[in-house]
């Protein structure tokens, strides 16, 4: 049986659909990876994503979408 885990990381940005898209498009392009949630806030403006996969994917998942989130959204 293959191993599995769970990663349930949040992003600053609840309100653009747009940028959050752009986030978890990262995530589903690593093969290994289902992406399972998308819960935006836009009153914390905070969006919860929730994804399964092998160790090494959702790794590499998380680094994409961590990566992606620093160039889209502004911080200031």
């Amino acid at each position: 049986m293959k191993q599995l885990i769970e990663c349930v990381p949040n992003f600053s940005e609840g309100r653009d659909m747009a940028i959050i898209k752009k986030i978890t498009d990262e995530i589903e392009k690593v093969e290994g990876v289902k992406l399972l949630d998308v819960d935006p806030g836009k009153a914390t403006n905070r969006t919860v994503v929730t994804f399964v996969g092998t160790p090494d994917a959702v790794i590499e998942a998380a680094f994409q979408a961590v990566k992606k989130a620093g160039q889209v959204i502004d911080m200031r």
